[in-house]
């Protein structure tokens, strides 16, 4: 089931985050990862978040979208490889009319997921949104 989040449900966003960061982004400075992890609930607020529960009610992953930008796409690391990134994403596309995602160049599975689902590279940016030496690559259906 894919439903809206709850303010009160932030904290779980972040663990969700946090899992699936440090599975993902070995790429990431260690202090870079902790200023993130610090900063990541204050996005919360500008995006529409939607969350994933599974069949034992768990929340396993979430999306956040704004101006039809998917802006996070998080998957808890024991979910990973379930198809639950596809059915989020999906929900993106189909219901909040998401054409647009920026991507870690470095994130080599993030990239190569929303290449295979469809989307291509429009652009490339040397840093990340806060100037850090991330490059993002801009995708658009």
């Amino acid at each position: 089931m894919i439903r809206k989040v709850k303010s009160s449900e932030y904290p779980k966003l972040v663990d969700i985050w946090e899992s699936a960061v440090i599975n993902t982004h070995d790429f990431l400075a260690r202090e870079d990862f902790e200023y993130f992890k610090k900063t990541i609930p204050n996005y919360f607020e500008f995006v529409e978040l939607y969350v994933y529960i599974n069949s034992d009610e768990q929340m396993t992953g979430f999306i956040g979208v704004a101006d039809e930008n998917l802006e996070m796409l998080f998957i808890h690391n024991d979910f990973r490889g379930k198809g639950i990134g596809k059915l989020l994403l999906n929900y993106a596309k189909d219901r909040l009319h998401v054409n647009k995602v920026d991507v870690n160049e470095q994130n080599d599975q993030a990239v190569g997921f929303y290449l295979h689902q469809g989307f291509a590279q429009i652009g490339r940016s040397e840093t990340d949104g806060q100037g850090k030496p991330y490059p993002i690559l801009h995708l658009s259906l």
